[in-house]
């Protein structure tokens, strides 16, 4: 592997994917919004392209998948909240022009990293299979998800010779801030360590250390004899209570106070719909959606087997290590 674009690349994940590329060797296209963070890019050693993929020509496109090997598209617009077409731009229509252009271009692997909000349905899920489907997908972020899925599986059949492969990690976290984590630290740092929580936080869910999705990045980039439009869960394979996770971070390695208050789910539910509708017309995003609060109170845990036999994949860092480095990186920043 000689060269890899990274789309998102000022963002969380994507900075990670450059620099575990660049640590391997690998020569780096990096694309971006964020000039800024781009220019830190740059000096670390890749070729940085900034661009909005919403709004780049199919002549940007090709300049910027020509000669790479594979693209990791991390880029997407994330958010439990925002307007259906904007999510639809970002999330469906760019990442098929994207394909399109890597397609054409004779790219050989496509990563597509995708979201669990494609299982979320307003209840708990336990040990989900990537086959799963709601009757109803949560908000648009998710629908957008799941149609950009399906663009994805579409270029298999439309360019047989690039492999295309979509990851779905559980909830990240790591260094350069994961949402919903990061979101998460921002409410305690305005409340004093105090956080309000359906079901005071005892929901199971699946997380996944940030270098432990570039590894399944990795893999599912060099995996010979891979089916082009094959789908993985990728996790820490350590499903943990969110008030234990929260206390480990925290309170054992960050040895900063944590107070978790429980409220009845119904009602956080019922305050975050009263939230929407008043946001609707106000047009600022509401403190409390919906979607944010249902996905912090359900259990939500994600079946690794296919990963695991398929890809080679096992989480090269474990939990508590993710938690340590984690730490580490939020007290030097």
């Amino acid at each position: 592997m000689k060269r890899v674009l990274v789309t998102g690349a000022t963002g969380a994940l994507g900075r990670n994917a450059v620099q575990a590329l660049l640590g391997k060797g690998v020569r780096v296209r990096a694309s971006g919004r964020d000039a800024e963070l781009g220019a830190e890019l740059a000096a670390g050693g890749a070729e940085f392209v900034a661009l909005d993929l919403a709004l780049a020509t199919p002549d940007q496109l090709a300049a910027l998948v020509a000669g790479v090997d594979a693209v990791w598209h991390c880029a997407a617009l994330t958010a439990p909240w925002g307007r259906p077409a904007d999510f639809h731009a970002v999330n469906v229509e760019a990442s098929a022009r994207l394909l399109d252009a890597a397609g054409q271009a004779g790219v050989g692997r496509f990563i597509h990293i995708s979201a669990p909000a494609v299982y979320f349905d307003y209840r708990h899920r336990r040990e989900v299979e990537e086959g799963f489907r709601p009757a109803r997908y949560a908000n648009a972020y998710a629908a957008s998800k799941a149609a950009a899925e399906l663009r994805v599986q579409d270029a298999a059949r439309l360019y047989p010779t690039m492999v295309s492969v979509i990851l779905r990690p559980g909830v990240m976290f790591g260094p350069h801030g994961q949402l919903p984590i990061a979101g998460l630290e921002r409410t305690l740092d305005l409340r004093g360590g105090r956080l309000t929580l359906a079901r005071g936080g005892r929901v199971t869910l699946d997380l996944t250390y940030v270098d432990n999705v570039v590894h399944a990045m990795w893999l599912a980039t060099l995996k010979g004899a891979l089916a082009s439009g094959s789908v993985f869960n990728i996790t820490n394979h350590a499903p943990l209570p969110l008030r234990d996770f929260l206390r480990m971070l925290f309170v054992d390695a960050l040895q900063r106070p944590l107070s978790i208050a429980r409220r009845p789910y119904w009602l956080m539910a019922a305050l975050a719909r009263a939230m929407g509708l008043c946001a609707r017309f106000g047009g600022k995003p509401p403190a409390l959606t919906a979607f944010g609060v249902g996905a912090l109170g359900f259990d939500t845990t994600l079946d690794n087997m296919k990963a695991k036999y398929l890809l080679g994949y096992v989480p090269p860092v474990a939990l508590d290590e993710g938690v340590r480095r984690t730490a580490a990186w939020m007290r030097e920043h």
